[in-house]
């Protein structure tokens, strides 16, 4: 792509553009776009390491003091990386999964298990426990970063010309709070390599990458609902299997030895997912604090439920939209659903939805609303854990403050679905789609004619003919 088909925010984007009259103003018509070492992508990545290092600024107490509570809530820094260290025996050397027992075993998916061992490995012989739980937080948090500047780099080259739109990725203020918290940066790093395979038509390495990915958190095989809807609109069903097929490869290429191996170690994250109550953020938790708690018997069936009936919602959205929806927009709204119907909604989930909501709805408006939402919510989950047993200490907050903040998050993402459907079915709503004033060149063909998008990130689908379509409804 020639940089002068860069779309420039401070001229695209009303935020960008107010913000860009503290140095100066939106960048000139005539602004040279030669290349300079200072390309985007590095910006991009220098933005994002910044970011993270904010972030480890603000865990500096619970560092400081061991994770203590109830320290480690009031002072919103809480990690389940150090206290995972010797809680599930990777301090002695063990072994995720094979032979261990009990409460030692862990509870995430394989390769999320791995990176917990290898991490540990390169903790230094010697020193204090607060002082080894440290490093391997230091050791994690390093990691993380690199995941995050991976997911960065991936989102800037799904963006299409619109690579600057991946700022709202690596600047995010939810970055900063939640990328320590647990090791889901990986999963989300991997599933955005697999949709830059997609993107790059590469199906057989998407499907590898999407598996691995589903291998670190579960959500990203989510993204194969929507990969299979585009395909069949478009009748690119070769493609599609191609996917599917390398998918389960990649999966079982790392899961099926551990299986072997051990099965009751493997199975913990499965057996917790079925059989876990209504945890924290969740809108059933929110229900049982208000006095209407879902049995448990019926929890599994009540939020599947929800969730297959929202991805009906999203089938039938991609099947009679007036223009074939764009990849991102639709894995946004699965995973969205997914969340919004799940029994858990840890803090740091939000980080799934980050690059798939920036790739969706790019612009930085709405972003930051959502983001301030969530923030809320991150304050909120630990100034009520902290007043554990209620009434406990000064600063917790009451289950009814509590119960408003994650009604916050949750009409936040509501609030951001709608716009994303909105977008879909009147595409010339989707900041994408529509012509872009702000690139160098004026969003302009050689004719002068405005340039033409359809999905930088469809791959295969981009500009393909549509083969089945159902009739909108009007």
């Amino acid at each position: 792509m020639n940089a002068g088909e860069l779309v420039v925010p401070s001229r695209d984007d009303a935020v960008v553009r107010l913000g860009s009259e503290l140095v100066g103003g939106p960048l000139g018509r005539r602004a040279s776009a030669h290349r300079r070492w200072w390309t985007p992508l590095r910006v991009l990545i220098a933005l994002t390491f910044l970011t993270c290092g904010v972030g480890l600024v603000q865990k500096d107490w619970c560092r400081d003091h061991g994770w203590a509570a109830p320290g480690v809530y009031s002072h919103a820094c809480y990690s389940d990386v150090p206290p995972l260290y010797y809680g599930r025996g990777l301090a002695d050397g063990e072994v995720p999964y094979i032979g261990q027992v009990g409460d030692h075993q862990v509870e995430y998916p394989v390769l999320t298990g791995a990176v917990m061992y290898l991490t540990a490995r390169l903790v230094p012989e010697g020193g204090t426990p607060d002082e080894r739980s440290r490093w391997y937080f230091d050791i994690n948090a390093l990691g993380a970063a690199i995941a995050a500047a991976v997911a960065v780099g991936a989102t800037a080259a799904l963006s299409g010309r619109r690579r600057w739109d991946a700022a709202m990725v690596a600047t995010a203020p939810v970055l900063a709070l939640t990328a320590t918290i647990n090791w889901d940066l990986y999963a989300v790093a991997l599933l955005a390599l697999g949709m830059l395979a997609w993107a790059r038509e590469r199906p057989l390495a998407a499907g590898v990458l999407i598996g691995l990915a589903a291998a670190t958190k579960f959500y990203p095989l989510f993204a194969l609902g929507p990969i299979l809807l585009l395909c069949l609109r478009a009748g690119r069903m070769r493609e599609l299997w191609a996917t599917v097929v390398a998918a389960v490869c990649g999966w079982s290429a790392v899961n099926v030895p551990v299986m072997l191996a051990d099965f009751d170690g493997w199975s913990k994250f499965y057996r917790l997912s079925q059989e876990r109550g209504a945890g924290f953020s969740s809108i059933w938790f929110v229900l049982s604090q208000q006095g209407h708690p879902v049995p448990e018997d019926r929890l599994n069936a009540l939020a599947g439920g929800l969730f297959a009936l929202a991805c009906a919602g999203v089938a039938l959205l991609a099947l009679v939209a007036p223009r074939r929806p764009r990849l991102p927009q639709l894995v946004f709204l699965v995973v969205a659903a997914f969340l919004l119907t799940n029994k858990v909604y840890s803090p740091q989930y939000v980080l799934w939805l980050l690059p798939l909501a920036v790739l969706a709805r790019p612009r930085w408006r709405d972003l930051l609303i959502w983001q301030a939402a969530e923030v809320v919510h991150y304050v909120g989950v630990w100034m009520l854990i902290v007043g554990y047993p209620p009434g406990k200490p000064e600063r917790a907050l009451s289950d009814d403050g509590y119960d408003l903040t994650v009604l916050a998050h949750v009409v936040a993402t509501l609030w951001l679905m709608a716009l994303v459907v909105r977008d879909v079915l009147q595409p010339e709503h989707d900041p994408v789609r529509t012509p872009a004033p702000g690139s160098v060149t004026g969003g302009a063909g050689p004719d002068g004619a405005a340039a033409e998008v359809d999905d930088p990130a469809g791959g295969v689908l981009d500009h393909a003919p549509d083969s089945l379509r159902l009739i909108p409804v009007r």
